[in-house]
């Protein structure tokens, strides 16, 4: 066994459990985000009109944010592609601390900033660590046999 797999295994075995719930925090977040999005989808579509170069696209952006923030939030709530998620919403988040939240202030009391950087850290974070004990994919790679084949 290669010291990569002896370090994945070590990791495997000795994963904390509240990192799982930080995972399914994580996921819960980007779903609330995204119904806010849904219930303010004009405010949403305005603020990307303010950059001249997504004028055109800004109804189909949009929509792929939402999608991307509910989609991807629920995979990595529930631990299932939890990756595949993450990727998701990545380029999101970096449009929203480079691109929206960089013109307002850090500090401000409605600041919208600090949250955003935390969820893009936790983002890189899974990204890297994955889904957990704690998961949908662990718990299909634990019971191959009760995973429906398509």
């Amino acid at each position: 066994m290669n010291l990569v797999n002896r370090i994945e295994r070590w990791g495997d075995m000795h994963h904390p459990k509240w990192i799982d719930g930080l995972r399914i925090l994580l996921g819960l977040i980007l779903i609330w985000k995204g119904v806010q999005f849904i219930n303010n989808i004009d405010l949403l579509k305005a603020q990307i009109d303010e950059h001249p170069f997504l004028t055109v696209v800004s109804f189909g952006l949009a929509h792929i944010v939402v999608f991307a923030h509910l989609v991807g939030g629920l995979f990595i709530a529930l631990g299932l592609l939890t990756r595949v998620g993450v990727i998701a919403n990545l380029p999101i988040l970096l449009g929203a601390v480079f691109f929206v939240n960089s013109s307002t202030n850090l500090f401000a009391v409605h600041s919208e900033m600090i949250l955003s950087l935390v969820v893009l850290f936790l983002l890189c974070f899974f990204l890297v660590e994955g889904s957990g004990p704690i998961s949908v994919d662990e718990y299909m790679r634990r019971h191959p046999e009760k995973v429906p084949e398509s």
